[in-house]
């Protein structure tokens, strides 16, 4: 039964994961789009940390936490999210909903291996900007997926290694349209790049009871530097404008050259404590090197790419793990809160972000099997200078699914 589940959800989701946009933050014009959270709906609900893994839930950002796993396992995530947009002058909501993940991990004895599909960046925006009888337009969509295969090994029963192989592919769409008060044509530029690459997540999980009852847990997580190929498309012309919108009359394609462009190298370190199977507090710090990242094809003034860091502490509570009794003595209680430095700086201003999170496991079915309920508030970037602060409000669900493979039934 729960195969045709899995089967069933994974055919409905599937069919639009590459299709969505996933964002409306005027953000993701920079680079190559907003950045997707990298984990499942249980590691968002602590604040983002990765330093904890047990044997029934699959660690997507820790490649090490693979080796972990005891029973198949099938995981699949969405979330919709509700931003105010708002400047000095103006305001306005938005929403989106999209794919966050799909994975199965399978344990083989001391190995483990897992495989799955994650938006790993979103471009969608739209801007309007009108100044001295001019409007200008800017729009863009698409984004950058990974696909990915992760291998771990136990060394010892304390230490375990990873390694995830992505391959990512995607395109990006940007569209800026400028009309001029009073005149009938205007101008139109269309930049297009499909992306493409490798790229590879190493990791290491270290765990270690300290006393009779709290366990210690340690974590790190290094992605190198990757060089992403694009292959870019322009184009210019000239558009009719009527009361409806606007027609094409002379587009012309532009010769551009294709470019190669670095995706930066990213360390994470982490460290935790907790009772097994009753509670657990834990921290993480990320450094990305994004002041090497530049964008496809075009230079942007009063931008600035500088290093990324992110600070993330968080944590869940099981009341009675054993409860057989007693279902809400079950559930998992987690919270956690992040603050991260994007790397973006406009206008001179840093685009920060910051987010309290919080939500619950509910166990299902009876291989320790869980729906996974989540919520998030925060706030990212600042009105200064002319820019645009978001506050937003996610929310986001799971399933963690387990089952058996190669065990012979004697009922069924």
């Amino acid at each position: 039964m729960l195969k045709r589940i899995i089967v069933v959800v994974f055919v409905l989701i599937s069919g639009s994961a590459l299709a969505q946009e996933g964002t409306t933050s005027p953000y993701s014009f920079y680079g190559i789009g907003e950045l997707k959270f990298k984990g499942t709906a249980e590691n968002r609900s602590m604040g983002g940390i990765s330093v904890f893994s047990d044997s029934i839930h699959l660690n997507i950002q820790n490649p090490a936490g693979v080796a972990d796993l005891r029973l198949i396992n099938y995981t699949v995530g969405a979330s919709h999210k509700r931003v105010l947009q708002k400047t000095t002058d103006d305001k306005q909501n938005t929403t989106t909903t999209s794919l966050d993940y799909l994975a199965i991990g399978v344990p083989m004895g001391d190995f483990g291996a897992s495989f799955g599909l994650i938006p790993y960046t979103a471009v969608g925006y739209s801007i309007r900007n009108q100044s001295n009888g001019v409007t200008s337009t800017f729009s863009g969509e698409g984004g950058l997926n990974k696909a990915f295969l992760t291998l771990a090994y136990k060394i010892t029963p304390k230490f375990s290694v990873g390694v995830d192989v992505n391959y990512n592919f995607g395109n990006i769409e940007n569209t800026q349209l400028t009309r001029i008060e009073n005149v009938q044509l205007g101008t139109l530029e269309v930049n297009k790049s499909d992306l493409l690459g490798f790229s590879y997540n190493f990791g290491a999980m270290y765990k270690t009871m300290i006393s009779e009852d709290l366990e210690l847990m340690a974590s790190v997580t290094y992605t190198p530097e990757t060089d992403f190929t694009a292959e870019n498309e322009r184009q210019l012309g000239t558009v009719l404008s009527t009361g409806i919108g606007a027609v094409n009359v002379d587009v012309r394609d532009i010769d551009v050259a294709d470019t190669e462009f670095t995706f930066p190298s990213q360390y994470t370190i982490g460290l935790g404590i907790g009772k097994p199977k009753s509670w657990f507090i834990g921290a993480e710090y990320t450094d990305q090197k994004t002041s090497n990242f530049t964008n496809r094809t075009f230079v942007i003034e009063d931008v600035n790419f500088q290093d990324a860091s992110k600070y993330r502490i968080g944590g869940f509570y099981i009341p009675n793990y054993n409860a057989i009794g007693s279902f809400w003595e079950r559930v998992v209680y987690r919270g956690g809160f992040r603050f991260e430095e994007t790397g973006l700086n406009l206008r001179g201003e840093d685009i920060n972000e910051f987010g309290i999170s919080f939500g619950v496991g509910i166990p299902v079915g009876r291989i320790f099997s869980n729906i996974n309920v989540g919520f998030e508030f925060g706030k990212r970037g600042t009105t200064n200078n002319g820019l645009v602060q978001e506050n937003f409000f996610n929310t986001f669900l799971s399933l963690s699914l387990n089952d058996r493979w190669f065990e012979k039934r004697y009922y069924d």
